[in-house]
């Protein structure tokens, strides 16, 4: 007769099987997912790494975040220390100069990240603003070679052309929950404001990052909602955030995740979007605590340093939580030489 544990591990490999086998993972699998017991967590996390293993092998991808603009914000998000109604005590300045954007990309480099993000506080940006960080993601490119993802609010259609032919790769823009819950975090934008970004992004042919953010007190339900919304947008990057509770905002209270959760949250977001990068984003020191490690057994990608206004842990703790697990790091390629015609390959060899 099949003991528990042998039915655990056989129930989440049946789920691994069927995703593997192209078939997405339904609603009512999805729930049992986030409602799984502590007893089966392990055969959870077995089951989800075979379908990262799948598509990323061991590969970790490594992204350095910049707040090039911080504070200053009109909008009333509750989860943010930025925002129109924070009271936190955090710095506040406007957009970086082009020389402090590139040295945090050598940064980036230097700390083995294939991914520079650059972020802006605010509702959208200025076209001043727009040009300004075209204009220095243009010089990053030529000097390093970075994958460039920009986080700057509500674009329109000029301003994401712009930032596409001066080589932005991403546009990062959350939905952060489901529209049901949406409105309980902010009203100053709606849901469907954020949906209408990621359209014009796509349309300028940018790839899309998109993830969400938990333990805001929104239901199993509205992750679920998130995660297949995202399955629907077909996404290329989804960055799982786990609430910290700063004070000073409107969520400072609010404590609800286990390590545990985080864990089953990670494993929701691989088996409904199987081969898109899931990326272990903030909160994961404050919640996955000891427990980081079993984390990338779902996602395979993590900020490496700090985040916008909260600090991580050192990148050098990151390095060895990676080659303990025995995975490796993804390195950029480097800056990418322009092409050479016919006529001056000649000239140089005459």
């Amino acid at each position: 007769m099949m003991n528990v544990t042998d039915q655990r591990e056989l129930r989440w490999n049946d789920v691994a099987d069927r995703v593997l086998s192209g078939e997405g993972l339904s609603r009512d699998d999805a729930r049992d997912v986030l409602a799984s017991s502590d007893d089966e967590l392990l055969a959870l996390l077995a089951a989800t790494f075979r379908v990262r293993r799948r598509y990323f092998g061991t590969a970790v991808h490594l992204y350095y975040l910049r707040n090039a603009k911080s504070g200053l914000c009109p909008e009333d998000c509750g989860y943010c220390s930025q925002s129109a109604v924070s009271t936190a005590g955090i710095d506040r300045y406007p957009l970086q100069s082009r020389e402090r954007l590139l040295s945090g990309a050598r940064e980036a480099a230097a700390a083995q990240a294939r991914t520079y993000c650059i972020v802006a506080s605010g509702r959208g940006p200025s076209d001043r603003e727009v040009e300004h960080i075209a204009g220095t993601v243009e010089a990053i490119k030529s000097e390093l070679g970075l994958h460039i993802c920009c986080c700057l609010g509500l674009l329109d259609d000029a301003q994401a052309q712009r930032l596409k032919s001066a080589g932005v790769d991403r546009i990062n823009h959350n939905l952060n929950t489901s529209r049901r819950f949406y409105d309980e975090i902010c009203t100053t934008h709606t849901y469907d404001d954020r949906l209408a970004t990621l359209r014009t992004a796509r349309r300028a042919g940018l790839e899309l990052c998109c993830g969400l953010i938990v333990g805001m007190g929104e239901t199993a339900d509205d992750v679920v909602d998130a995660a297949l919304e995202l399955r629907d947008i077909g996404v290329e990057s989804i960055p799982v955030n786990f609430l910290i509770p700063i004070d000073g905002t409107p969520l400072a209270g609010v404590r609800e995740l286990s390590s545990r959760d985080c864990l089953r949250t990670l494993c929701l977001l691989r088996l409904t979007n199987p081969a898109t990068e899931i990326r272990i984003a903030g909160g994961r020191e404050v919640h996955l605590r000891t427990l980081q490690p079993l984390g990338l057994y779902a996602a395979n990608s993590m900020f490496v340093s700090d985040y916008l206004t909260t600090k991580g842990q050192t990148p050098e703790e990151d390095y060895r939580m990676i080659e303990d697990l025995g995975f490796e790091i993804v390195a950029h390629a480097g800056p990418v030489e322009p092409p050479v015609d016919a006529e001056t390959v000649g000239a140089e060899l005459s």
